[in-house]
């Protein structure tokens, strides 16, 4: 993809692909979600959890599974709540991209 993917529509991808699992869901089928629509490394996935959790938008918890433990993450009421917010902007947002490319209209 040409386009960059800034901070803050990677944490919403995030958050989404997390918030999907009432129970959440682990780091690798959190990275293998995101990457069926993006080209983004496991590199560059695991410092915005480390991020969203730090800005508690995100619980994290271990459980055991064959054998060895998986850390799971979990979207809190602040992450539900910064989702809705990433929603409603990106709805706009991509209204406005949408028709300048799509009509070649001046939206100022």
């Amino acid at each position: 993809m040409v386009f960059n993917t800034g901070a803050a529509l990677l944490d919403a991808i995030v958050l989404s692909v997390v918030s999907s699992e009432e129970e959440g869901t682990y780091g690798y089928r959190i990275t293998q979600e995101v990457r069926a629509v993006l080209e983004v490394s496991e590199s560059t996935l695991y410092p915005v959890l480390r991020r969203l959790q730090k800005d508690n938008c995100l619980t994290v918890y271990d459980k055991e599974y064959g054998g060895r433990n998986r850390r799971y993450y979990k979207i809190t009421e602040q992450g539900l709540a910064q989702l809705a917010l990433y929603r409603n902007e990106w709805k706009i947002y991509s209204e406005k991209i949408t028709a300048i490319l799509s009509l070649g209209r001046n939206l100022l």
